[in-house]
């Protein structure tokens, strides 16, 4: 079912092959039964990660695998604020595939909906135009929903007329008892609406204060229910369950003895973006039924959600998964009567690298042989943003024919464009970052090595917003967005090295030149001033800025002094750790400076540098050769990895008390830099 249109999911074949066609009873892509897993207690499989996993991609998937084939409901959680709105979209989709369509559930939600409809013209044409729906999607009316509404509103006006010329006043109590009152006579039978009063009555035993108790065949259960949710608060959380409650017994009933003995697919609801208070609302109270002691008649209902981030941290008892654990068995038992025990988290892992070879195996020409490892590393597998690079590098190839296909270097990944002409981080950082102004704030506070600093900035920049701290904000959004739990104060604000890594190109790219506040040369300058003034302590932040200016002979005068003047071997380390952490600053702009890190580093322009001498010389392209191996999308060439052994090798040779530790980084850091690992400070 793959077709150009239906981009193909890479590494979630155990998930959507696997898990899923287990707990139906219907493979994914052929038309065959599966085995069941469980024959009566399911798991709600809860899938999680952050922006851009693929967790919206996986649900999409399986709807159009599964639509037509089983019952079946997907609904986007964060777009509802209620959970009675999420059980509307539940029933209008499910309804039309069950035998039977909600009877315990409808009078229900028409009670709550109908309450609304003695307030004003807006909330009663909404009110009106649910319950409308409801009854065209459980094939109780026929018509478009506004011919429906129209024929509803108009009976419930009559009846509350009548009820009117009779004295009675028309409260929300009489709104609703109109509501039940139409609904019960005209969709109901006597003998089976008084076990539906019944239920609501068993659950809702005293009658609102006032009012006459009708016994089993009234509607005060219902009428209290209704009263119950426009109370709010913990109220509305009770006739929220209920409600809940009304729809997995439903769920339940629907299927027949001959479909459990045959057993028949089971029904399907995608549920995404739980995370959202609706979403998580109707998650939790779906638990809590499945986890009520002695349930006599488990519901059939296969649940999976989505969750931004991580499982709900109260969720304590919940089984989790890795995505490979599930190609045979998922191995999830009930232990407990906690409800989280009935959660199933899976969390959605990064692509690898083979699955980024298939990514770009439709180039029509050979690409540079490290660009699918280049573009692994700057995205760490992340779904989204290799895709995204992924298509670039495709449309460019083809755009450029075989050899200029080949031209394209990893390191220019980043400046490439989508089909619309877009820089591609400005297109990832909008999916992976929803909000323009904390984007905004982002890409120049990136820069800054902690809080302290961004904070600082933040006031430089003079950037705008309601909130007195600019970079706190910006932090806050983050966890928010699930990017992080918190943000430690000696860390970058964004700490996932993806993000990070965007933001920190997008500050490049749309640097306003030498002469602005907010260009690079500027940000950096101040930055550097800052830490500057920290003292101490703050003297590879400088350095590091004073290096992302693009101003090399400042930090190798600096890293010189000190390898001459420094004798203890404890010096040796913070040399060493200097030198490392320095060497990270991102490069440039392109229109503010020539990038020949490699070259410098190789010696091929040691001519230019004949003014200082050969230890000096050896720091410089030391230097240089770590600097442009620390960039993510730098190629580790095995001829630069070995000069950084021979440099800090001649380096030891050169310093007495320093030449142990010194060779002990040359023999470990050529292989840290070959394999992208972080530099190892050697032990005393």
């Amino acid at each position: 079912m793959h077709t150009s249109e239906t981009p193909r999911l890479y590494a979630r074949d155990p998930l959507l092959h696997s898990l899923v066609p287990r707990l139906t009873g219907l493979a994914y892509a052929e038309r065959a039964r599966v085995p069941w897993e469980y024959d009566k207690d399911l798991p709600l499989v809860l899938v999680t990660g952050r922006h851009g996993m693929g967790r919206t991609a996986v649900l999409a998937a399986l709807e159009r695998h599964y639509a037509g084939r089983l019952p079946l409901a997907r609904v986007d959680t964060a777009a509802s604020a209620l959970v009675v709105e999420l059980l509307e979209e539940l029933v209008r989709s499910l309804a039309p595939d069950l035998s039977r369509r909600f009877p315990l559930l409808l009078p229900g939600l028409t009670a709550v909906f109908g309450g609304a409809a003695g307030g004003s013209p807006q909330v009663r044409a909404r009110a009106t135009a649910r319950i409308a729906r409801l009854l065209i999607a459980c094939h109780l009316e026929s018509g478009t929903e506004a011919e429906v509404a129209r024929r509803w509103d108009a009976r419930v006006r009559a009846r509350l007329d009548d009820g009117a010329r009779a004295g009675a006043a028309a409260d929300a109590h009489a709104v609703t008892h109109a509501v039940l009152a139409e609904f019960f006579e005209r969709y109901t039978r006597a003998r089976g609406a008084a076990p539906l009063r019944q239920w609501y009555q068993d659950r809702y035993a005293e009658a609102p204060e006032g009012a006459a108790p009708d016994g089993p065949q009234g509607p005060e259960g219902l009428l209290r229910l209704a009263d119950w949710f426009r109370r709010g608060g913990d109220y509305r959380d009770a006739a929220e369950q209920t409600l809940v409650h009304a729809f997995l017994e439903d769920v339940a009933a629907a299927r027949s003895k001959w479909q459990r003995l045959n057993r028949d697919p089971r029904p399907l609801v995608l549920l995404d973006n739980t995370h959202s208070p609706a979403g998580a609302r109707l998650v939790d109270l779906v638990l809590e039924y499945r986890a009520r002691p002695g349930a006599e008649r488990p519901d059939p209902l296969v649940v999976v959600a989505t969750r931004l981030g991580d499982a709900p941290p109260d969720a304590t008892d919940a089984v989790h998964r890795e995505l490979p654990d599930l190609v045979t068995s998922s191995h999830w038992r009930r232990r407990g009567h906690a409800p989280s025990a009935g959660l199933l988290v899976v969390p959605l892992t990064p692509l690898s690298r083979d699955d980024v070879l298939l990514m770009l195996d439709a180039a029509p020409a050979p690409l540079h042989s490290y660009l699918p490892s280049a573009l692994h590393t700057v995205t760490g597998g992340h779904p989204l943003a290799s895709r995204v690079l992924c298509d670039a590098v495709l449309r460019h190839a083809a755009a450029a024919g075989g050899a200029g296909a080949a031209r394209l270097g990893p390191r220019q990944l980043l400046d490439l464009t989508t089909g619309d002409g877009r820089p591609v981080t400005e297109a990832i950082l909008e999916r992976l970052l929803p909000s323009p102004q904390q984007r905004a704030r982002l890409v120049p506070l990136s820069l800054a090595r902690d809080s302290t600093a961004a904070q600082a900035l933040a006031a430089h920049l003079r950037l705008e917003g309601p909130e007195q701290l600019p970079a706190n904000a910006a932090a806050d959004y983050l966890e928010a967005e699930r990017w992080q739990r918190d943000t430690p104060q000696d860390r970058p604000l964004a700490a996932d090295p993806l993000l990070h890594t965007l933001l920190v190109h997008e500050a490049r790219r749309t640097s306003q030149g030498a002469d602005s506040r907010r260009g690079w040369q500027e940000i950096h300058g101040f930055l550097r001033r800052h830490h500057t003034t920290r003292g101490e302590d703050s003297e590879a932040d400088a350095l590091r800025h004073t290096l992302a200016s693009g101003e090399a002979k400042t930090v190798v005068a600096a890293l010189s002094e000190e390898f001459q003047s420094e004798q203890d071997r404890p010096s040796a380390l913070r040399w060493l750790a200097c030198l490392a952490y320095a060497a990270t600053a991102p490069a440039p702009p392109a229109a503010d400076w020539d990038d020949d890190r490699a070259a410098v580093a190789a010696g091929a322009h040691d001519d230019r540098y004949q003014d200082i001498d050969e230890i000096d010389r050896c720091i410089n392209r030391l230097l240089h050769g770590l600097w442009y191996l620390s960039d993510a999308l730098a190629e580790p060439e095995a001829d630069l990895c070995d000069d950084i052994g021979a440099e800090l090798a001649f380096l030891s040779l050169r310093h007495q008390t320093w030449r142990a530790v010194l060779s002990q980084a040359a023999r470990t850091w050529p292989t840290a830099a070959r394999e992208k690992r972080p530099l190892p400070l050697p032990e005393l």
